[in-house]
């Protein structure tokens, strides 16, 4: 019974909101990603902070994506112990420097192949007036002063 209840107040909410379609897909295709490459988008949003070969330290990773420092010190730690990311000491400071490993340049290589072949899939189903239709419209949401 709760099940039913749960698809009936989604169905109701769904049912004339626009936020909550957008929301509700962002969050199915976050959750199909996470599932398919047991990465979280946070953990991504870190790890793409450290492409290209950069040293930051927590609170500038932390400030650079608008995430608490906490949050981004337990993916960091989580990295850290799975050889995907390395620290060391700033020579000046106490701040300690992130780099992602080789190991973990590879694996953030991995995401991006995933998540490029989502996008295909996307451009698959979508004529190219829809995508930039679709595109054109997320821009004016974003840009939308609430």
């Amino acid at each position: 019974m709760i099940i039913v209840e749960k698809r009936l107040i989604l169905a109701e909410i769904l049912k004339d909101s626009v936020l909550v379609h957008l929301a509700a897909a962002y969050y199915s295709v976050g959750k199909q990603l996470e599932q398919k490459t047991n990465c979280s988008q946070t953990r991504g949003f870190v790890m793409s902070t450290l492409r290209g070969g950069a040293v930051l330290n927590q609170n500038q990773i932390a400030r650079l994506l608008g995430f608490d420092r906490t949050v981004v010190h337990r993916v960091i730690r989580t990295l850290i112990q799975e050889g995907l990311a390395s620290e060391r000491r700033a020579e000046s400071g106490r701040a300690l420097l992130v780099r992602l490993t080789a190991k973990g340049n590879k694996y953030r290589e991995r995401l991006i192949k995933e998540r490029r072949a989502a996008e295909e899939k996307l451009r698959e189903v979508l004529t190219s007036e829809e995508i930039a239709s679709l595109l054109g419209l997320l821009k004016v949401v974003a840009e939308l002063q609430l």
